[in-house]
C-alpha cells in the first residue's frame, strides 16, 4: 500500500477590533444578516458590522481588479462578519515534503488521460452541504471519496453519514470538531463500515459513537494515499473517480472566492489546513495558456464558491498543495 502522509485538519473559529459604520450599507447589512441567519447581541453587533464593511471593500476593490490582475472573483458570503485573522486562527498550517518527481513510468498515462473530466456531471457527487461551526471538512471529504467509489460500483449515489465518523473514528487517530485525516477515516470503514446519512444524520457537534453495523451502507476494502505530485493526482481523479485531498485555505482570497480561476499568488505549495474534495479537471480556453484548473468540492454550503465547488488553478507548483495530502477508498 502507498504510504500515508498525515497533515492536521482544522476548520473553524472567532475574535476582534471596531471603527464607525457607513450609513449607505445599512440596507446591505440588514439584508446579509437577514440572508446569512446572523442574529447578534447589541454590544456585538457594531464590531461585527464593521468588520463586515472592511471586508466588503476588500472584496470590491479585489473584483475592480478582476481580469487585470486577478482571475478570478470573490463575494460576500457567510464569512464576512469575521477578521482574517480569527479566520485563519481556525486553521492550522502543518509542513508536508516536497512533491515527489513524476517516475518516467507513468508518464505515457497522462497523454492517454481525457482532456477534462467532471465527476459531478456524471452523478458521482452528492449534493454539496455545510458542515457549519464543527470543524469537520476531514470527514466531508472521506464520505465524498466514499461515495463517488460505492456509486462506481453499485450505480446508486447514497449520502453517507459524515456524523458517523466525527462520532466513531477517534481510535484512528481523528479528533471529532477539532481535527482529523481522511486517511485515518478511511481506516475506520474499513474495520468498521458506515451507515448512510438517513440513518445517522449530521448535527455539526460531535457526540457519542451511535453507530449499527446493521446499518452499514459502505465499507473500504483498501485505500491509498498518493505521492505528493500533482501528476499522480491527475491519473488518479482520472480513473479512480472522486480524491480526498487538502489545501492552503488561509487566505482571505479563499474564504472569499466566488468565481473563475483561483489563484493566489501567496497561496503554500506544502502547507495544507483544510480538506476538499477533487472532483475533476479541466481548463478554460487554451490548455497550456495557465488556464487549466481542478475542480474541487467544499463543504461550506452552495453560498461560498460557484455553488459549493472552485476551480482551483492545476499545473502550477503545486498550487495551494493540492496534491500534498491526496488519497482515495476502495469499496465493496
Amino acid at each position: 500500500m502507498a504510504y500515508a502522509i498525515f497533515v492536521l485538519i482544522l476548520c473553524f473559529g472567532l475574535a476582534a477590533g471596531a471603527p464607525p459604520r457607513d450609513s449607505n450599507l445599512d440596507y446591505k447589512w440588514e439584508e446579509w444578516k437577514m440572508k446569512h441567519n446572523k442574529i447578534y447581541s447589541t454590544e456585538e453587533e457594531p464590531l461585527r458590522r464593521a468588520i463586515w464593511e472592511e471586508n466588503v471593500k476588500m472584496i470590491k476593490l479585489h473584483n475592480e481588479k478582476n481580469g487585470l490582475e486577478s482571475s478570478f472573483t470573490m463575494d460576500v458570503n457567510g464569512f464576512a462578519d469575521s477578521t482574517g485573522e480569527e479566520y485563519r486562527k481556525s486553521l492550522h498550517d502543518i509542513p508536508v515534503p516536497a512533491a515527489l518527481s513524476m517516475r518516467e513510468a507513468y508518464k505515457h498515462l497522462v497523454s492517454n488521460l481525457p482532456a477534462s473530466k467532471n465527476w459531478v456531471k456524471e452523478g458521482y457527487v452528492t449534493p454539496v452541504r455545510n458542515q457549519g461551526k464543527c470543524g469537520s471538512c476531514w470527514a466531508f471529504t472521506a464520505i465524498g471519496a466514499i461515495e463517488g467509489q460505492m456509486f462506481s460500483k453499485t450505480g446508486n449515489l447514497t449520502s453517507l453519514s459524515v456524523q458517523n465518523l466525527i462520532d466513531c473514528s477517534k481510535p484512528q487517530g481523528n479528533n471529532g470538531c477539532v481535527s482529523g485525516y481522511a486517511y485515518n477515516a478511511f481506516e475506520y470503514v474499513q474495520k468498521n463500515g458506515v451507515e448512510a446519512e438517513e440513518t445517522y444524520p449530521y448535527e455539526e457537534k460531535e457526540g457519542p459513537c451511535r453507530y449499527s453495523r446493521e446499518n452499514a451502507s459502505a465499507y473500504v476494502t483498501s485505500f491509498v494515499a498518493l505521492p505528493q505530485n500533482e501528476l499522480y493526482l491527475l491519473i488518479a481523479v482520472a480513473a479512480i473517480g472522486p480524491v480526498a485531498a487538502a489545501v492552503d485555505a488561509s487566505h482571505d482570497s479563499f474564504r472569499f472566492y466566488s468565481g473563475g480561476i483561483y489563484h493566489e499568488p501567496n497561496c503554500s505549495s506544502y502547507y495544507v489546513n483544510h480538506a476538499v474534495l477533487v472532483v475533476g479537471y479541466g481548463f478554460i480556453g487554451s490548455e497550456r495558456n495557465g488556464n487549466e484548473y481542478w475542480l474541487i468540492k467544499n463543504s461550506w454550503g452552495k453560498g461560498w464558491g460557484i455553488d459549493g465547488y472552485m476551480m482551483l488553478s492545476r499545473g502550477r507548483n503545486n498550487h495551494c498543495g493540492i496534491a500534498s495530502q491526496a488519497s482515495y477508498p476502495d469499496v465493496f
